[in-house]
């Protein structure tokens, strides 16, 4: 970061946030908002109530302690939901697969899990399906591996974190300072949940995808 500024080479800040140095323009999604909003989301499809467990990303890493925020402080807006436990699964499918059954084996009535991945997610069904449970479960990310499991109804909403849409605006950021236009100071992505009535756009290979330009996502 000191030798790219001291060079004066702007710098686009992608997806988690610098904290040292000066850069040029960022773009990225509110974790705390799109956790709060998939929380929303799968709370009420329990009918706004039930019992709840979280996995959490790395307890170090920056959009997992955003996630973790967003979750909890969505849940406390719903009197009639308990949250029985949060433990972090790494982010990481095998490690969330062996913390939701130690949940199950803690707890006979889950009724919801809240995933900060969707590779944890997955976990999640896998751990559900091995105990022969039921619960509802939402991840992040809306990643191609999860459309699958959305449409069969195991997973039943992923919070849209679009990288390929912040790689698209960042390269168009870099591009238009290069001919020394202007860029926004700071772009943050609309929030959107995915599920099975919107997943369409997001079910295919990112080669098949069109970038979006800057004037359409900027200002949302």
């Amino acid at each position: 970061m000191d030798k790219i500024n001291a060079a004066q080479i702007p710098l686009i800040n992608v997806n988690e946030r610098l904290t040292a140095g000066t850069t040029a323009g960022y773009v990225g999604t509110d974790d705390a908002a799109l956790a709060g909003a998939t929380a929303r989301y799968l709370i009420n499809a329990m009918g706004g109530k039930g019992n709840v467990v979280i996995l959490d990303g790395p307890d170090a890493n920056l959009t997992a302690q955003d996630r973790a925020r967003g979750f909890r402080d969505a849940i406390k807006a719903f009197p009639n939901v308990k949250l029985l436990a949060g433990k972090s699964g790494n982010y990481a499918r095998a490690t969330a697969k062996t913390v939701t059954a130690e949940f199950l084996r803690s707890y006979p009535q889950i009724d919801g899990i809240l995933a900060a991945n969707d590779p944890m997610a997955i976990g999640a069904v896998d751990a559900l399906k091995a105990a022969g449970r039921k619960a509802q479960i939402a991840g992040i990310n809306a990643s191609r591996e999860v459309m699958e499991l959305l449409k069969s109804g195991d997973i039943i909403a992923s919070g849209d974190y679009d990288t390929f849409v912040q790689g698209c605006i960042g390269v168009e950021m870099a591009v238009r300072l290069a001919h020394k236009e202007a860029v926004p100071k700071e772009v943050m992505l609309k929030l959107l949940v995915v599920d099975k009535g919107n997943y369409a756009p997001f079910d295919q290979p990112y080669d098949k995808r069109a970038c979006p330009t800057l004037e359409s996502v900027a200002g949302q």
